[in-house]
């Protein structure tokens, strides 16, 4: 079952990934100590004991981290002896969050990786090693966490959670190794808070105020990305679930397809604000969220209601 800790690979990577450009290069060492530089063979042992000292401080950041959320947040009541697992469906009506946990799962395993992939990058490794080691790594907490859940007294092993994890990673990869397609799509999170949550805004366990899109983006074709205006425009569809959090108090539970057109902020701010600064901080940050996250008023969307089973 999808929880609202299980974004925590996610903010274990993002600072890695958004800083990957700031390690020195180096060329720039060698030019600065020119008496000083090693010999090839030497030089190019230090890179890769560097690499393999960043990667696995990385693993071991990110296992820490979750292992100690985990123990305190997700398995706080304890583990049995006996492992248990439950059918949990998959985007049904009498399912417990009408499929939002389920694409839950799918995304931040799909944005972890990605992240990942920039971290591992940052640690000196060759893209195909950051998309391996950030594929497996994803996997690997993924996997655990749904282990130790069907050993816990509170959770249960879910297949249908499981194989939306192997889902995730696996369009990460598909991501990552066609450029093109990253180009063309992205796919995003977004939340607006929902009156079933209260007060207070919780976008990793509000299910009712989340919604998961797809964006067709103009600027990855070359006839619309050079459009003044269309380059900025997206065709978005999405699907969210609504209703399932108050459900035991009698509440309406509904699943919705969405359909419309979003802004492109991320293409809008690097051609105005971003215009003489592309390679900043401020900018890699910005334009990586806006990859994974679609802000609250960018998107607009019509929302067709599936039937009631």
């Amino acid at each position: 079952m999808h929880r609202p800790g299980l974004f925590a690979t996610l903010v274990l990577a993002m600072p890695v990934a958004c800083a990957q450009d700031t390690a020195v290069p180096r060329d720039a060492v060698d030019a600065a100590q020119p008496k000083a530089r090693p010999a090839g063979d030497a030089l190019e042992d230090a890179d890769a004991a560097s690499a393999r000292r960043r990667s696995l401080a990385i693993i071991l950041g990110n296992s820490l981290g979750v292992a100690l959320y985990g123990s305190r947040k997700w398995w706080d009541d304890g583990l049995t002896a006996h492992f248990r697992t439950q059918d949990e469906g998959w985007f049904g009506q009498h399912t417990p969050y009408g499929g939002a946990d389920k694409l839950g799962h799918f995304y931040f395993n799909y944005a972890s990786a990605r992240l990942f992939v920039h971290a591992f990058r940052w640690a000196g490794n060759e893209p195909r090693d950051a998309r391996a080691l950030a594929a497996w790594l994803t996997l690997g907490t993924f996997a655990a966490v749904e282990v130790i859940d069907g050993f816990s007294k509170k959770w249960r092993f879910s297949r249908q959670d499981a194989l939306m994890n192997v889902a995730g990673v696996g369009a990460a990869w598909l991501f990552e190794t066609h450029p093109q397609l990253d180009q063309l799509i992205d796919l995003r999170f977004q939340y607006r808070p929902s009156r079933e949550r209260g007060q207070g805004a919780d976008p990793f366990g509000d299910y009712s105020g989340q919604t998961y899109l797809i964006a067709f983006k103009g600027s990855g074709l070359p006839a619309l990305g050079r459009h003044p205006l269309l380059r900025y425009v997206e065709l978005s569809a999405g699907y969210g679930s609504r209703g399932y959090i108050n459900l035991s108090a009698g509440g309406l539970a509904t699943r919705k397809l969405y359909f419309g057109i979003s802004l492109n902020l991320s293409e809008l701010l690097n051609r105005t604000v971003f215009r003489n600064a592309q390679g900043v901080l401020e900018q890699r940050v910005t334009t990586t969220a806006l990859e994974f996250v679609q802000v609250p008023g960018t998107a607009f969307l019509a929302s067709r209601r599936l039937p009631r089973e």
